[in-house]
């Protein structure tokens, strides 16, 4: 799945890294893997057999995991990125109040 980078660095999103996604508008849910796109265009696209899990203008909830002790997980805040029909941040939570002031966390190679 490609996912702009400024937007995958927002929540912490890895190149590379395993994802499962869930299409909220056919049910069907799937394991795939972060590619980052151009930063500022919004870009969240399915790739590859993915594609043919959902269509333009679907709605998805992407998520990824981590392993904690206890302690860590009692300190642990999600970072949650809601996005509108032309993927613009319309919500936040776990991050800064303004998400314009963010920086990504990583930057692919080149773009």
């Amino acid at each position: 799945m490609t996912i702009s980078s400024d937007l995958a660095g927002m929540v912490g999103l890895r190149e590379y890294e395993r994802i499962l996604v869930s299409n909220m508008a056919n049910g069907e849910r799937f394991e795939t893997y972060v590619i980052y796109g151009k930063p500022g265009l919004g870009i969240i696209e399915l790739n590859g057999a993915t594609a043919l899990l959902g269509k333009p203008g679907d709605r998805l909830t992407i998520m990824n995991f981590g392993q904690y002790t206890p302690e860590e997980a009692d300190r642990h805040h999600p970072k949650i990125i809601v996005l509108n029909e032309r993927n613009e941040i319309v919500r936040t939570e776990g991050l800064p109040q303004n998400p314009n002031t963010l920086r990504p966390s990583y930057q692919p190679a080149g773009v």
